[in-house]
């Protein structure tokens, strides 16, 4: 076991699929569920574990090579059973880059979901407000992001790339399903909504663990993101690269400092109090949404 931990290291801090395929062996040789959904809840959103049924549930640090997260709001558990009628396996809280781990790490349970049999991901977020419209307890519905380490070349698939996984370049522009977006639009829509505000915008991923600056929200609004947080690009982008669709939201935690004199501070407890307050909107939200959800026959 400990081979294996070290193994998944691997060169440029990446998983081999050989390494990838031990570590989803191992996960499902314990565990009778086979999802087709995979479910990354972000900070303050954990509790939609408690809609699961027939549960069986791994803590990170069980898993041999599996990143386990540190920061509070993220209990780090795999779940997995039946939610809307889908077998899932749901991240009870991720990892993130500024944790210390790599980018390549901080993907890995991406690879595993797709071993696993994976094929639809729902990844989401506690996420600040860049976008003045926006008020704390939004929902946004993720249309496209700006990865901003990528920027800087800390991208996840960084290094050598196999096959097996996904091409070398692979497309990132409509890595959001479009069919996946309106589904969710439309559930939103049938569950009478009104009062729970719905945007579709532009997420913008900064490293962290600091907040932004005042420019630097200025700067992100003017290019034109919506909203800004410290995951899930890195996520995305592996999903993508795998061949997985993906529906992304966005909860709205906090509106971001956008004047230099402000007394006004971003907190990560405000973020976990917003996120408690809403939870029950995107737990019914997310159940309704796979409860009608067409799951594509694999190729």
């Amino acid at each position: 076991m400990m081979e294996i931990a070290n193994a998944a290291n691997g060169e440029n801090g990446g998983t081999s699929y050989e390494e990838a395929k031990k570590l989803a062996d191992d996960i499902m040789a314990r565990i009778k569920c086979r999802p087709v959904v995979g479910i990354i809840c972000g900070s303050g959103l954990g509790e939609l574990a408690n809609m699961v049924t027939d549960t069986e549930i791994m803590g990170y640090e069980e898993i041999p090579g599996f990143p386990v997260s540190t920061v509070p709001g993220h209990a780090g558990k795999l779940v997995f059973g039946q939610l809307g009628g889908k077998p899932v396996v749901l991240m009870k809280g991720r990892v993130h880059f500024y944790e210390g781990f790599t980018m390549q790490k901080t993907a890995l349970p991406i690879r595993i979901m797709k071993l696993l049999g994976v094929q639809i991901l729902i990844v989401t977020n506690a996420a600040g407000g860049i976008n003045q419209e926006y008020e704390i307890g939004d929902l946004m519905i993720i249309k496209d992001h700006i990865n901003m380490p990528g920027f800087a070349g800390m991208n996840p698939l960084h290094g050598q790339n196999d096959e097996r996984f996904g091409p070398r370049f692979p497309a990132i522009s409509k890595a959001y399903t479009k069919r996946l977006r309106d589904h969710a639009k439309t559930t939103a829509k049938s569950l009478g909504f009104e009062g729970f505000r719905i945007h579709e915008g532009v997420y913008c991923m900064l490293a962290g663990p600091s907040f932004e600056t005042v420019t630097e929200c200025k700067f992100l609004n003017m290019i034109g993101v919506d909203v800004t947080g410290m995951s899930t690009c890195p996520e995305v982008v592996v999903a993508a690269h795998c061949g997985m669709e993906v529906f992304g939201m966005s909860l709205v935690t906090n509106k971001v400092v956008m004047q230099y004199d402000s007394e006004q501070v971003a907190n990560h407890e405000e973020v976990l109090e917003t996120g408690a307050l809403r939870s029950k909107d995107l737990q019914k939200l997310v159940a309704a949404m796979l409860t009608t959800l067409e799951i594509k026959s694999q190729p």
